[in-house]
């Protein structure tokens, strides 16, 4: 990957693409760090107790890169905007509009994308009424910009300040998406969570100087991340290839056909979300009970993100997400009539149903084992909790370098070095072509 970005530097349009992502992605991150005039979100993290656990403000914080532990405008982050996706994308299996909007090429992804932007401003809006109503006792009337005004005009300022921030998120990374290199909210959430996971593993380096025991804890602990690594990265480029044969065939005085290929079913083609349609699903109610009803405490004890039912619920709701997200992604339907209109066929099976009916078994089969893998990458900080305790310094290690976060980081990683890659090729193409 670093031979990839240093060749392509050395290409002008890319080079300039290059930074140009660079710069936007520096704006968002000097962003996280501009505080919030009125509003004390530190306090509220700290009360909450979600620097210390996987709760949904740690989640929530860890996705926006400490911009909400930093009482910054951008403390709402990329999380409206995934909310959002993933309401629009489960609509677009319900709706049949939305479904041959999603099949009319990019006049229909402009409109989806619209759709999704107007989700994210009312999940925005939303969230920040929710959390200034719910949390007025950390509004600060006695601040600079707000002395001698009403506590209610301060809250309206800070929910302005709050969904402006949220859509420049938004912005900012829809300009990375069209201007510069890679998925713009991937980026983001990219480059918010090695933020937070270098801010946790400093705090953990610092425990060494308190008890020089803990420096067996940290290298016991990079040698587990370095194989989850390394398993992430082998199953995220695993993949079941079906052979597929052409037959010859002669239009005119050409001859067409008659090549071997085949088609790629990837082990887990479905990527990073299903635990996060997962992981919203279950935590979307916590947020709610945590803003409106604070001092209910039975969600948190029996659906809690460390409780055993939530784990349990996580797992099953990873392997549902998982088979629903495949049958998005791999229609065997399509792709069988599509082979059978330009002659294929798969070696041993025949052309129409029993092509599909093949492709669907493999498919499903694939899927089965990418969903185990998932579930198991998601549950392996809370299973370590159970099996570690409270330890100080493992917990601030598992908050710096969770396996969810890891798997986010590499799968974003691959998808930016294949998108590198496509660039620097299509630029040999049109050099080749003038």
């Amino acid at each position: 990957m670093f031979k990839t970005i240093y060749n392509a530097f050395k290409i002008k349009d890319i080079r300039r693409k290059l930074l140009l992502t660079l710069l936007l992605l520096l704006i968002y991150r000097l962003g996280c760090w501009l505080p919030i005039p009125g509003f004390d979100v530190t306090a509220l993290f700290e009360a909450e107790g979600a620097s210390g656990d996987f709760s949904i403000f740690g989640i929530m914080n860890m996705v926006s890169g400490d911009a909400l532990a930093n009482s910054s405008v951008l403390a709402l982050g990329v999380s409206p905007y995934i909310t959002a996706s993933i309401v629009i994308q489960l609509l677009t299996v319900a709706i049949p509009k939305l479904e041959r909007l999603s099949k009319q090429g990019e006049d229909g992804r402009k409109k989806i994308n619209l759709y999704t932007r107007i989700a994210a401003l009312i999940l925005a809006l939303a969230q920040a009424i929710g959390i200034v109503v719910a949390y007025n006792q950390y509004l600060d009337v006695n601040n600079a910009l707000w002395a001698g005004t009403p506590a209610w005009v301060v809250g309206a300022g800070v929910v302005l300040i709050l969904v402006a921030g949220g859509m420049f998120t938004v912005w900012i990374g829809e300009r990375i998406t069209d201007l510069g290199i890679g998925n713009g909210m991937s980026l983001l959430i990219f480059v918010g969570i090695l933020s937070s996971s270098v801010s946790a593993f400093a705090k953990a380096i610092q425990l060494v100087g308190q008890d020089i025991t803990y420096i067996w804890t940290i290298v016991l602990y990079l040698v587990a991340v370095i194989a989850i690594f390394a398993l992430i990265v082998f199953v995220d480029n695993a993949e079941r290839r079906v052979p597929v044969q052409y037959a010859k065939q002669i239009k005119g005085r050409k001859m067409y056909g008659g090549q071997s290929t085949f088609i790629p079913i990837k082990v887990n083609g479905s990527g990073v979300m299903p635990i996060i349609f997962a992981s919203a699903l279950l935590t979307f109610p916590q947020l709610i009970i945590s803003i409106f009803a604070p001092e209910s405490t039975w969600y948190q004890q029996w659906l809690g993100t460390g409780s055993w039912l939530y784990i349990v619920l996580l797992a099953l709701l990873i392997l549902a997400f998982a088979f629903f997200y495949a049958q998005i992604t791999f229609n065997p339907d399509d792709i069988s009539k599509r082979i059978q209109q330009q002659g294929g066929f798969i070696p041993g099976i025949r052309a129409g149903k029993p092509t599909a009916d093949y492709l669907k078994k493999i498919s499903r089969r694939i899927t089965f084992f990418g969903a185990l893998f998932l579930a198991l990458i998601a549950l392996i900080p809370s299973l370590a909790f159970k099996a570690i305790g409270d330890s100080v310094g493992w917990g601030i290690l598992i908050n710096a370098f969770s396996s969810t976060g890891l798997m986010i980081l590499v799968s974003v990683a691959l998808e930016f070095d294949k998108q590198l890659e496509a660039q620097m090729l299509m630029r040999n193409y049109k050099g080749f072509l003038d």
